[in-house]
């Protein structure tokens, strides 16, 4: 079979491709050749800017122009001949390598091509290119995603700030609320964990075989070299370097990303669930689309499949960053290879996620507030205004305020406005007193 949609094997290449082909420059074979390239080719103009007396000429600024459009203007059928490279060489960094020592002949800067990947390992490439493209992916795509469902949520408890609803706790009718209030709370939680998202570093490792820059030391003793690397890894490409660190990033960080953003999805999976639950109870009825169909036997079912999409790519997205945040920071002595299939799937979770965010927001989209539905669960709830006569009975000395209101509420199978308003015809307090508590229902009481 030749590979397309139809006959990819994983639906984030195949089925959902239209959702996710935002982050293929960043996660694909494709991307990970692009950065690796410019990490390369930064390093080499950086390298050359050191005045070393063996490195045959210093780049002009029209020769720098030149060596940087080899990743600027970077196509795929660059990225074939380097496959094709590889296929001889069966190592993808050192193909990399031949590559631009060819684009250097081209440019007539061949005299300078042993200076490409000079004292350098394959990590020192990969563990700069990988958060470079993890990097410009979240920052481009994943984040601003990630904001406008925000965004949405944070609408929608704008225009639903003053809808009273009654509150479930243990699938119980609890305390009123305020339907914008409990969105909110999902607005807040988002943004907590955007924050300590923005503070995890994009960390990196370069320094050598083995993180001790060995080769550049004993080929050029009077460089400072570690000086070098966190002048590269920080100001050049903009990471944040490791230091000190074995053959490999240590991950940690990388971790802590994972870990945040399975937070972040976690939340966004308690949102899921409920709002499904809000349309279950037709608190939200949901938009009809002319030729949809909700479900191919029952003709009148209008499924909150939105919803339960974004929460099934949300589980699936969290069980790759579970393994990533466990994994990755485990590598045997100075390096196993372990690490380097897991990261080639880097950009899976990032995938789902944006499968699960643009099914949120479709799903909002569709939401129909149903005021009467709301309204009739509340006043089918009276009671909830238990809590409120007993609280301000207490603030008058009136003697077991607690137990007189739980002997009214647990006795009687029902519990109307009328049934609360006898009630409070039988209390020994005055009459201002009772009229202030008639005068609370479960519509208005909804705290601030």
């Amino acid at each position: 079979m030749i590979l397309s949609e139809l006959t990819a094997i994983s639906p984030i290449d195949g089925r959902y491709r239209n959702k996710t082909k935002s982050i293929a420059p960043y996660f694909s074979e494709w991307g990970l050749i692009y950065y690796r390239i410019k990490v390369e080719i930064e390093y080499l103009i950086l390298l050359n800017e050191q005045g070393l007396e063996s490195f045959s000429q210093k780049f002009t600024a029209s020769e720098i122009a030149a060596l940087r459009s080899i990743y600027a203007s970077f196509n795929e059928s660059d990225a074939l001949t380097i496959k094709e490279i590889e296929a001889t060489t069966n190592h993808d960094v050192k193909a990399v390598e031949y590559f631009i020592k060819q684009k250097l002949e081209d440019l007539n800067l061949g005299t300078s091509k042993e200076w490409v990947h000079f004292g350098l390992t394959s990590q020192d490439i990969n563990n700069t290119a990988i958060p470079m493209g993890l990097r410009d992916a979240i920052q481009a795509v994943i984040l601003p995603e990630l904001e406008a469902v925000r965004n949405t949520i944070e609408k929608l408890a704008v225009d639903f700030k003053d809808i009273p609803m009654l509150a479930k706790t243990h699938g119980q009718a609890a305390s009123p609320t305020r339907l914008g209030k409990e969105l909110m709370v999902f607005v807040s939680r988002i943004n907590e964990q955007i924050k300590q998202l923005n503070n995890v570093p994009f960390a990196a490792k370069f320094g050598g075989a083995t993180g001790n820059f060995n080769a550049h030391h004993v080929a050029f003793p009077e460089i400072d070299w570690q000086q070098f690397g966190f002048n590269f890894v920080n100001n050049t490409l903009g990471l944040y370097r490791s230091f000190p660190t074995t053959q490999i990033e240590h991950y940690d960080h990388l971790a802590a990303m994972c870990d945040c953003f399975k937070r972040i999805n976690t939340i966004l999976i308690d949102f899921s669930r409920d709002v499904w639950q809000y349309i279950s109870m037709d608190y939200f009825k949901q938009k009809l689309k002319a030729g949809e169909i909700g479900s191919s036997a029952m003709p009148h079912k209008v499924n909150p499949i939105d919803f339960e999409n974004a929460e099934g790519n949300l589980g699936i997205s969290n069980a790759l960053f579970e393994h990533f945040s466990a994994k990755l920071p485990i590598s045997r002595l100075q390096r196993d290879l372990t690490d380097s299939t897991v990261l080639r799937n880097l950009g899976n979770p990032f995938a789902h996620n944006l499968i699960a965010y643009g099914s949120l927001q479709k799903g909002l989209g569709k939401l129909i507030l149903n005021e009467e539905a709301i309204s009739r669960d509340l006043n089918s709830n009276w009671a909830v205004v238990a809590e409120a006569i007993q609280t301000i009975l207490r603030t008058t000395n009136y003697p077991n305020p607690y137990e007189a209101l739980k002997g009214l509420t647990r006795t009687n199978s029902h519990i109307g406005e009328k049934e609360i308003s006898d009630f409070i015809d039988t209390l020994s307090v005055s009459d201002a007193l009772k009229m202030r508590l008639k005068s609370i229902s479960p519509s208005n009481y909804t705290g601030i």
